[in-house]
């Protein structure tokens, strides 16, 4: 098993790139990173977690399999196949809402 030993913000630009089937992919932004290493203190690796909760090695990293990571500089726009919804939605198509506290 591992452990998350530090978390840290992405910067805007990076993206995690997905195959969803033999000829599409789809490209989420990168919300942050984290360094996992394994429960002996080895074997760490950085995973880029994506605007849907996603990274590479999940258990439940959905439909898709992971590609890449791109980083794209923010004034050239985003990748041709990045998700359109400025929150984005999981691989599965259902909506993962946030809880929002309500205010006095």
């Amino acid at each position: 098993m591992k452990r998350i030993v530090e978390i840290v913000p992405a910067r805007p630009g990076w993206y995690a790139r997905w195959r969803l089937g033999p000829d599409a992919t789809r490209c989420y932004p990168v919300t942050l990173w984290a360094l996992l290493e394994g429960a002996d203190g080895g074997g760490r690796e950085v995973v880029g977690v994506d605007c849907v909760g996603q990274w590479p090695g999940a258990d439940d990293d959905g439909a898709g399999d992971f590609v890449r990571y791109l980083f794209q500089t923010p004034d050239a726009g985003v990748p041709e196949d990045a998700e359109p919804s400025a929150t984005g939605e999981p691989r599965d198509g259902v909506p993962r809402r946030m809880a929002v506290a309500p205010t006095a």
